[in-house]
């Protein structure tokens, strides 16, 4: 697989990650299977996708538990980023920027993934209580002590920018701007897909004009662009898509047009190239320092995923992808 070089730290990884969510949290139901998620993570690094991406909240814990066991045998095969700040309660999610905190959930997250080391430590959410900056010098103090190799920052999502009365982004550049000024930032996290593009207005291009390598979450839109869901079909109570405006059947048929237009420019490349492979090209398209990162718990669409890098979209591809209808169906 191709590599990619991302951020000041020089982070090398394979073009086309992995993200590990979907194995014990948001969209795991009642089918959450060990054993499968770790054939997947296996396959994964077989095929180069190197980056791992969890986060101590994700379960919680029991995501970087998993991912610790494949670490434990192939640590030289995979970059490892996880993230810290959110906090998972009966009833909400709080963040959690204090600098003791941060420390301290460091080491539990380096004894969970059984590593000496972090390749990417992301902010998952900035703490409103606690000034970024002092997060961010924790975080900064974490690479000195060589526990971390280099820091990220995961966006604020559409509902709290909306809170703050900003643009979607406007908040996450303005931290980003402030944290630079503390430690480097190395990466950005975010979603980026052909049906959810608004990274493209302002946050990409501050991570292109500073050399930060930005992290493309959920680039296959939640599954729906690969178009092997069915409007309808309804989802396990347990899946976040169970409650999300954009997957209710209404809004689901109203976007198939999203779906139809990937088909097309598929069916240019030959009879093996599916929708999903268009999606990851088209993110992969945006940038050299974008990095993909599709989540999956299945073998079968973690080779998908992998096979995606070799797909190389043209002008006429890219133009027409461009053309698309914008998503129907609030985001959040």
């Amino acid at each position: 697989m191709e590599r990619r070089t991302i951020g000041a730290a020089a982070l090398a990884v394979g073009a086309v990650g992995l993200g590990c969510m979907p194995m014990s949290w948001a969209y795991c139901g009642s089918r959450q299977r060990g054993d499968e998620s770790l054939r997947a993570l296996h396959r994964a690094l077989d095929l180069g996708s190197t980056l791992l991406d969890t986060a101590d909240m994700y379960g919680p814990f029991t995501n970087e538990l998993l991912v610790g066991r494949v670490l434990k045998e192939r640590r030289a095969d995979a970059f490892v980023s996880t993230k810290v700040g959110l906090l998972v309660g009966e009833q909400h999610i709080v963040a959690n920027g204090r600098p003791g905190y941060v420390k301290r959930a460091c080491d539990a997250s380096l004894r969970r993934l059984q590593t000496d080391v972090i390749d990417l430590y992301q902010l998952h959410r900035a703490d409103p209580e606690v000034p970024v900056e002092e997060t961010w010098g924790a975080m900064a103090e974490l690479v000195r002590a060589g526990k971390v190799r280099a820091l990220g920052l995961s966006a604020v999502g559409a509902r709290a920018a909306r809170r703050a009365g900003a643009g979607l982004h406007d908040g996450t550049i303005r931290q980003l701007e402030r944290v630079q000024q503390v430690f480097p930032v190395s990466a950005v996290q975010a979603e980026l897909s052909v049906w959810s593009p608004d990274a493209l207005d302002a946050l990409l291009p501050w991570c292109t004009a500073h050399g930060v390598g930005f992290l493309a979450a959920m680039p296959l839109g939640n599954g729906f662009l690969t178009g092997t869901l069915t409007p309808g079909e309804g989802f396990e109570p347990d899946d976040m898509r169970a409650r999300h405006p954009r997957f209710t059947a209404e809004m689901m048929a109203a976007n198939q047009p999203i779906v139809a237009g990937l088909r097309r420019v598929a069916a240019r490349h030959g009879d093996l190239v599916t929708p999903a492979h268009v999606a990851i090209a088209w993110v992969l398209a945006q940038g050299a320092h974008v990095v993909p990162v599709p989540g999956t718990k299945q073998e079968r669409w973690v080779a998908e995923n992998a096979s995606a890098g070799d797909l190389r979209l043209s002008p006429e591809d890219l133009a027409e992808l461009a053309a698309l209808p914008a998503a129907q169906g609030s985001w959040d």
